[in-house]
């Protein structure tokens, strides 16, 4: 919409040009002497000629930014599942054991997981001591991918990891439809878990819901950062020695066994979140409603329309004054 002062810097030079236009043609001799000499040519058409070219470039000025307007709501009816995300998010998912570190690689991998979602919807729990529902469920990929950007272990001040929890949360945070497959993603390192996780799993699944277990981290353990930002500046205890966290996958099958799941190990690669999205696609699907906003309509289409009109207008219109209508004094 800058480009508008262009339209205003074009106004002024035609005024300035016309005011240079009668100062020379005054040198000749009188003005009125010389507009009887020229009666052929018309006084008012090259003025219609330049507010049809100030009218285009206005229209395709504003063509260019794209006006929209006309949203509704309206309703979607998909055929997918729902899925429920539990992301572990304590203090030990900063460990760089895996590139670039725990919590960014399950970001990552959840990111390509909502690009494979289609007709599926989805929701996100993230835990550490306590679970909370960082997104309800829904369709609307990419709120929840800003989301997803967002989530750091900050979000949460009780540490631990409350896998039980957070299962449970996911659990009830599912559409109340009977009729609509259902399925829990467990991402997490499994390390100084605090409930009964297994038994959470299982519950789960005599509700129909099972639970898939991705685990993020090496079992041979490594120490957390102290988030200073500082090469080999580990996280200490009150002795001051550094404090250690490895996957503990043993734990991480368990859950996904008791979930009637499959369980998977994250590395540098996509095979974990593979292997999740194919046992997600095997479920049988069912009609799922859901409230959207529509998009935008785009209306530029009329200002560019105008703009050929008032182009294919200028184009026709010839200087010349046209004897049919000399005598009409439309613009006196």
């Amino acid at each position: 919409m800058w480009l508008l002062v262009v339209v205003l810097l074009l106004i002024l030079l035609y005024q300035w040009g016309r005011y240079m236009s009668k100062k020379s043609l005054a040198r000749f001799g009188d003005v009125n002497l010389l507009r009887a000499l020229t009666d052929g040519v018309s006084k008012q058409k090259p003025r219609m000629k330049f507010v049809l070219q100030v009218v285009a470039l206005v229209c395709l000025i504003v063509a260019g930014a794209r006006p929209q307007f006309g949203s509704k709501l309206q309703n979607v009816k998909k055929e997918g599942i729902e899925v429920m995300v539990c992301l572990d998010i304590s203090n030990s998912m900063l460990a760089e054991d895996i590139a670039p570190n725990r919590l960014e690689k399950s970001k990552r991998m959840l990111s390509r997981l909502l690009d494979q979602m289609e007709n599926n919807q989805v929701g996100l729990v993230v835990f550490a001591g306590d679970a909370v529902v960082q997104l309800p469920i829904t369709n609307d990929y990419v709120s929840a991918k800003m989301f997803l950007e967002s989530i750091s272990p900050e979000n949460i001040s009780v540490q631990g990891t409350a896998i039980g929890a957070a299962i449970n949360l996911a659990v009830r945070s599912f559409t109340p439809r009977e009729e609509s497959s259902k399925a829990i993603i467990l991402i997490t390192d499994a390390e100084n878990h605090e409930d009964d996780a297994s038994g959470a799993a299982a519950a789960a699944f005599e509700k129909g819901i099972p639970t898939h277990v991705i685990g993020v981290g090496s079992t041979q353990g490594t120490v957390i950062p102290d988030g200073s930002g500082r090469k080999n500046s580990p996280r200490k205890d009150s002795t001051g020695n550094p404090i250690t966290t490895r996957l503990d996958e043993a734990i991480a099958r368990q859950v996904a066994e008791s979930g009637h799941g499959i369980y998977a190990h994250a590395d540098n690669s996509n095979s974990a979140i593979n292997a999740v999205i194919e046992s997600l696609n095997q479920m049988q699907t069912t009609e799922l409603e859901s409230h959207v906003y529509a998009e935008y309509d785009d209306q530029f289409i009329w200002f560019v329309l105008l703009a050929f009109i008032c182009m294919a207008i200028d184009i026709v219109l010839v200087d010349r004054a046209n004897p049919m209508f000399s005598k009409i004094k439309l613009f006196e």
